[in-house]
This record gives C-alpha cells, sequence and structure tokens, in this order.
C-alpha cells in the first residue's frame, strides 16, 4: 500500500518523458542531476531554517522532480552505472536528513512555536525512521529482494512536505508545519515496520 496512487506516478512519468528523452540527447549524466538535485534539497533546507517555508517547499518538489529524472535517464540512455546506483542512494540520504535538520533549526529560532521541545524530537524521529525506511530497502536489495513496500516511501514524504509547506507554510505557532512533521515521523515508522515484515515473510524458511 501506497499514499501515491499509481495512477499519479503513471501519469507524471508519462509528461516527463519528453524531458527525459531531450536530456539523454543532450549528454546529460544521470549523476550530474543527481548532484543537482541534491544541491536543491540543501538550498530548501537552508530556506526553511530560515523561516521561508513557503519557498522552502517549492524548491523541495523541484529537488524531488530531480530525483525521478536521474534514474529515468540512466535507463533510458543506458549509462546505468553500479557507481551510480551507489552515488544516488548515498546522497539520498543526505537529502532525507537535510529537510528535517532545516525544519528542526526553524523551530529552534522561530518566535512563538507551540510545543517547540517535542517538535523538535520529531523532527530527530522523522530524520531517523525515513533512514531506516531507505537502508531497509537497500538492504533487502543486497538480499535479492525488492523492497518498495510502505505507505511513506521517499516520493511520499518529499510531496507530502513540500505541497503542504508551499500552500500553508508554517501555520500559526507552526502548528501546521508540526502537523505535518509528526504524521510524517509516524508514517515512517509504519513503512520501517512493513518492511521488516514483508522481509521476514519473503525469507522465512530460505
Amino acid at each position: 500500500m501506497k499514499l501515491l496512487p499509481a495512477g499519479v506516478e503513471r501519469g507524471y512519468y508519462t509528461a516527463t518523458g519528453p524531458l527525459v528523452g531531450w536530456l539523454v540527447r543532450s549528454g546529460v549524466r544521470p549523476n550530474t542531476i543527481t548532484t543537482v538535485g541534491t544541491l536543491l534539497v540543501v538550498v530548501s533546507a537552508i530556506l526553511f531554517g530560515f523561516g521561508h517555508i513557503r519557498l522552502g517547499g517549492v524548491v523541495l518538489l523541484l529537488s524531488g522532480g530531480m530525483d525521478t529524472l536521474d534514474g529515468a535517464v540512466a535507463r533510458l540512455g543506458a549509462t546505468a552505472s553500479r557507481f551510480g546506483a551507489f552515488y544516488d542512494s548515498t546522497l539520498d540520504r543526505i537529502s532525507d536528513g537535510a529537510t528535517f535538520i532545516g525544519i528542526a533549526a526553524y523551530l529552534l529560532h522561530a518566535p512563538d512555536v507551540a510545543y517547540r521541545n517535542l517538535a523538535v524530537i520529531l523532527c530527530m524521529v522523522a530524520t531517523l525512521a525515513s533512514l531506516v525506511v531507505s537502508y531497509a530497502r537497500a538492504r533487502a536489495e543486497g538480499l535479492g529482494i525488492d523492497c518498495r513496500v510502505g505507505i511513506a516511501q521517499r516520493a511520499e514524504r518529499i510531496i507530502g512536505l513540500g505541497l503542504a509547506s508551499m500552500l500553508v507554510g508554517a501555520g500559526p505557532r507552526a502548528l501546521v508545519l508540526e502537523g505535518i512533521v509528526a504524521l510524517l515521523a509516524i508514517a515512517s515508522i509504519i513503512t520501517v515496520v512493513q518492511r521488516f515484515v514483508f522481509v521476514y515473510r519473503a525469507t522465512k524458511g530460505a
């Protein structure tokens, strides 16, 4: 089960197909796209940290778009490599952590924040949970298991946080932003459990 409907994913990949083709014909390397996407996440985290919540959400969504393009370019251009997979996976972990660090920085210094200490702790929980979600998939793939299950994979986290931040901002006393972080933390923990169960069932008796 995923929060992002399969039809939305198919529509997105269909819409970005011409762009992917143009990038391949232009000779753009997948690792270049990965690097640019990560830099956008870092910029987004800095914007969050300085209180530019809506703009941070916009840049985060742009980074998510870049995150889907690198793999598509690698497949279409037949430029996929083992190092490219390692590079992409490693920078994705940096991106996961940077986003919540930026939000935590904002919550620490912004005036009139409700539940400040709890919100910062939730950012820590969300960071840890998102990293474990990604690690669980990578470790499962090392065992030969395609573990893409879970309600809050990376796309869901980026779209959920990016859209809400762009449309609503932090909200009064940062309650909206805190609520989003809490939901992502809970959803990521559930996803970790789902992946544990999935891998257990896949390896049971093996």
